[in-house]
């Protein structure tokens, strides 16, 4: 314990926040999760004195075949031989663009970058570009998508921010059509974009769904809120902008777009498309990508995205490879088996236990949140603290649950052993409180204003 304390020192000593996304952070985890990894593979994560972990934040969900898979990191490393970033186009990053336009139906044009918030914010730049509007819509409810003022200033992290900016930014209530309706009535004619994630722990439809076919081959496919939304952005010319950060590459091999039956305008990708490596896109339909176009004469350019190391090779080649494993081995396929398995075991150990009804599963099982509620029925921090603690004793990380290929059916029998050692101190907890099991501070959530 001891090294892991110098070690969380020297992190918080040489890095604002001793990690290179909040989501890393100390006050994410309990106390007994070691500060620092040395290296993953498969579904493992090793620490400082070489113990290992089953892990379950895959890289925070950018991690979809293993940590260290040798196929992938081999066709980066041939990349890189090859110059990995060229003064002029490369061949591989036509390559890569043409793959998505290949698999993702609504993708005309593709425009790479290194991360997220570059391709979001590129998004928003085209949506007002091509209706001359300037507010953006986002739902409350969905906590990032991107670190730039037009967005983090709509959160409790406003300092360092301009108001002015994020001013034109709107919140709206996810699952709630008439609020919307409401708030693109109040400001007609002014909204250039919509941007939001298809789902993560809430799902889109109230209808009692039939798992075996997805939301797009469904005969109540209508009453899906996301075919509302996006028939409202096509009635009031709005751009309709899907950010599948986490559900691209998870729900379906086309994004999560294909699984509901979807048609965005934009639709920007990152996290799982290349394993790990550092790649994320922004896609969408000629008519609006083109605007950051050098070609057309006459034309007022949009500077749309300019990075030098957006098209680098190296992660170029983990995603194309990526893409082949993904459709070779059926990849979403067995993250929504696997997943289905774990919580259909978690579940029975719960009943077990007597508290089925203090474990909570939502969304979908490719993807599965959960949560503890206490003895008032209410979604408890301190509970889920202590179950993340208890579970590292047992030499499993699960802060929340982002499956790869490399879970298979040792890793499940794994994970259900450790729950049936774990559950029954939950059990304890919730009749007699956390406080009396949990050793440290209960985790905190991110957009929170002070530390």
């Amino acid at each position: 314990m001891k090294i892991n304390d110098e070690l969380r020192q020297r992190l918080h000593n040489a890095i604002p926040g001793g990690a290179h996304t909040y989501s890393r952070g100390d006050d994410q985890y309990p106390s007994n999760c070691p500060a620092l990894f040395t290296h993953g593979k498969g579904a493992y994560l090793f620490d400082v004195e070489g113990n290992k972990y089953l892990d379950y934040g895959m890289g925070l969900r950018s991690v979809n075949i293993g940590y260290g898979n040798e196929e992938i990191a081999q066709a980066a490393f041939q990349e890189i031989l090859n110059g990995n970033n060229l003064s002029r186009a490369s061949l591989l990053e036509l390559e890569a663009a043409e793959k998505l336009i290949e698999l993702i139906p609504s993708v005309d044009m593709v425009k790479f970058a290194k991360h997220g918030s570059t391709v979001t914010t590129a998004a928003v730049k085209l949506a007002r570009a091509y209706t001359n509007k300037k507010y953006i819509l986002v739902p409350s409810e969905q906590p990032f998508f991107s670190y730039d003022d037009w967005f983090i200033g709509t959160t409790p992290l406003t300092r360092g921010t301009l108001e002015e900016t994020s001013h034109f930014t709107i919140r709206f209530p996810y699952n709630n059509i008439e609020a919307l309706e409401k708030i693109v009535a109040e400001y007609d004619g002014q909204i250039a974009g919509l941007i939001m994630e298809a789902a993560t722990h809430l799902t889109p439809c109230s209808a009692n769904c039939d798992e075996n076919i997805i939301c797009a081959n469904c005969p109540n496919n209508g009453s899906n809120y996301l075919q509302k939304v996006q028939t409202l952005c096509q009635e009031k010319g709005i751009v309709f902008i899907l950010d599948e950060m986490i559900t691209g590459f998870r729900w379906h091999l086309k994004g999560a777009q294909t699984f509901y039956g979807l048609t965005p305008d934009l639709c920007t990708f990152g996290k799982a498309m290349a394993n790990g490596f550092a790649v994320a896109a922004l896609c969408g339909k000629r008519e609006i990508m083109e605007l950051g176009n050098i070609l057309t004469p006459g034309h007022e350019r949009v500077f749309l995205t300019s990075t030098t190391h957006g098209a680098e090779m190296s992660s170029l080649g983990a995603f194309m490879k990526t893409m082949a494993i993904l459709e070779r081995e059926n990849v979403v396929d067995h993250l929504w088996h696997y997943g289905q398995q774990l919580i259909d075991g978690a579940m029975q150990l719960a009943k077990e236990n007597g508290i089925e009804k203090h474990l909570k599963f939502e969304g979908y099982a490719c993807s599965p949140a959960y949560s503890f509620l206490d003895k008032t029925g209410t979604s408890s921090l301190g509970l889920k603290t202590l179950f993340v603690q208890e579970m590292l004793k047992e030499n499993v990380l699960m802060l929340y649950i982002a499956t790869s290929f490399a879970h298979q059916q040792k890793e499940l029998e794994l994970t259900l052993a450790a729950m049936k050692k774990v559950l029954p101190i939950m059990a304890q907890a919730i009749e007699n409180g956390y406080e009396n099991y949990l050793v440290g501070p209960v985790i905190k959530p991110v957009f929170r204003k002070y530390n």
